[in-house]
């Protein structure tokens, strides 16, 4: 059973919102899953479910009810690549419907504090962060260049887990969270400097 903190039990009892306490009781069950013993704070998300591809309607539904219920990001939070080019989908041949739900989706996690960069390298456009950090990213290559060459530390994220960090700012500690020696200190790296 994981050891939780004051202001995380609060969230699970479902006293900031239910928004906070959907995400808490899904980080639970993930570190539960990975027998993690408690949270962790974090700095970044990068989020993976931000292409209707990934997320479909279901998802897009479940984003936009939390959207919807008042859900804010409590930590820098960008999206990895959408489904559809907003300025010329006609042109590449996209239908409207696709359009119109990927717009739904980027609105929903816009109007809690995403940043609708879309892009797989978040380091590029100023979500860097530095060495010892703890992040909860889900593009697989922006994981590996995160933990290798920046000398931070992240598990590969899903959709709903990442989002469930976003909305708390935290997430199980298990895996690279755990590492005795960290991904950046193995020979021949080339970690940024602190």
């Amino acid at each position: 059973m994981m050891k939780l903190t004051v202001e995380e039990e609060s969230m699970l009892a479902g006293k900031r919102g239910y928004p906070v306490q959907k995400s808490m009781e899904i980080l639970v069950q993930l570190g539960e899953i990975y027998g993690a013993q408690k949270m962790i704070k974090i700095s970044s998300v990068h989020m993976p479910g931000a292409s209707v591809v990934v997320a479909g309607e279901a998802g897009t539904k479940f984003v936009e009810k939390m959207a919807g219920q008042q859900g804010q990001f409590r930590v820098l939070t960008t999206l990895n690549p959408g489904a559809v080019d907003f300025d010329a989908w006609r042109e590449i041949g996209y239908s409207e419907e696709t359009y119109r739900l990927q717009r739904r989706l980027t609105n929903a996690y816009e109007a809690m504090g995403g940043i609708a960069c879309h892009t797989c390298t978040p380091y590029f456009i100023g979500c860097c962060p530095r060495r010892g950090e703890h992040i909860a990213w889900g593009e697989s290559s922006a994981i590996a260049f995160a933990n290798s060459v920046l000398g931070a530390y992240t598990n590969r994220e899903g959709g709903p887990s990442a989002l469930a960090a976003a909305l708390t700012g935290c997430v199980p500690e298990y895996g690279y969270h755990l590492a005795e020696k960290p991904p950046w200190s193995y020979p021949n790296q080339c970690p940024r400097q602190a």
